[in-house]
């Protein structure tokens, strides 16, 4: 059995896979997919998100193997669209929630936070001095300019991101793309945020839901990974569409470097740049994807002794 510094840290993992339609069990040391007469292995302890899809069922071995191996189980809808239900993160820490609340409890800090966050993706444009209603104005504009750019790069005609999630298949090809891209995208930066020991509901820019924060996280990348992916694969047709987005998803992701990302981009636009691991009490009998660093980090609060429990 791995120990806890022999799991692979959160930027060293896959980002997701997605599973429908038979039944994951414990096989050794490992998970095994049976699917009518085929038998496929899953490598959990190299996965960071795993997306359990209609006809799926898992059994209690494979959940407690998924929770040793800080693998994010979601249960999601037909094409991985919605999300029902998911797992717990892998730390028993609580000090970067604490901070985050803090930070999000806070009127000034919480701007200060959607500041970091917007200029993250206006690098060349100095905020200073714009209110938070302008900058949101800029984000707007920019993210339809991403739209408008990708349907001429790819030749698809595009009026607008609507669909219904009731009416699933009414959709353009296009916003059904989009759709499925950013799901895998969100449960990519969810597994990220709950491995860290952050709250997924604790949003800056986005609030009032329970997967605020990870909205925000998402946003930083959308325009460069999954935008783009969607006008591409729309191009080329309806046919699987779905399953090719979320295949070429792993792709893209790994060609912007999302895992080695997120988890530092969080501890930037938070403010706590020197956001390095876990210090040994907070490794209590399950494994820290942040392990790599036991050293105590610089984030207040220390965690709380070890008693005889």
């Amino acid at each position: 059995m791995k120990s806890l510094h022999e799991l692979p840290r959160f930027k060293d993992r896959w980002s997701h896979l997605y599973l429908e339609r038979g039944i994951l069990d414990q096989e050794a040391n490992g998970l095994v997919l049976h699917s009518l007469d085929t038998h496929t292995p899953v490598p959990i302890d190299q996965l960071s998100l795993l997306l359990l899809g209609p006809g799926i069922s898992i059994t209690h071995a494979a959940v407690h193997r998924l929770a040793e191996h800080n693998c994010l189980v979601a249960w999601v809808g037909d094409n991985g669209i919605r999300l029902y239900a998911h797992g717990t993160g892998g730390t028993f820490s609580s000090r970067r929630l604490l901070l985050q609340a803090k930070l999000a409890s806070n009127d000034d800090s919480r701007l200060a936070v959607a500041g970091r966050m917007y200029q993250k993706r206006f690098p060349d444009s100095p905020l200073a001095g714009k209110s938070l209603e302008q900058v949101r104005g800029m984000e707007g504009i920019r993210v339809r300019r991403s739209y408008q750019e990708a349907a001429k790069r790819f030749g698809v005609r595009w009026e607008g991101r609507n669909y219904d999630q009731d009416d699933w298949f009414q959709a353009s090809d296009v916003n059904r793309a989009l759709s499925a891209a950013n799901a895998c995208l969100y449960g990519v930066c969810h597994a990220a945020i709950v491995s860290a020991g952050y709250c997924a509901g604790l949003g800056f820019v986005h609030t009032g839901k329970m997967l605020s924060f990870v909205y925000d996280i998402a946003d930083l990348y959308k325009t460069d990974t999954t935008v783009p992916l969607a006008f591409e694969l729309a191009a080329q047709g309806p046919k699987d569409l779905e399953r090719r987005v979320r295949t070429d998803c792993r792709r893209v992701f790994h060609q912007a470097r999302l895992m080695d990302r997120i988890i530092p981009d969080i501890a930037e636009v938070l403010g706590v740049p020197d956001d390095t691991g876990e210090s040994p009490q907070e490794m209590e009998g399950r494994a820290v994807t942040l392990a790599s660093g036991t050293e105590t980090g610089s984030l207040p609060g220390q965690p709380n002794p070890e008693g005889s429990g």
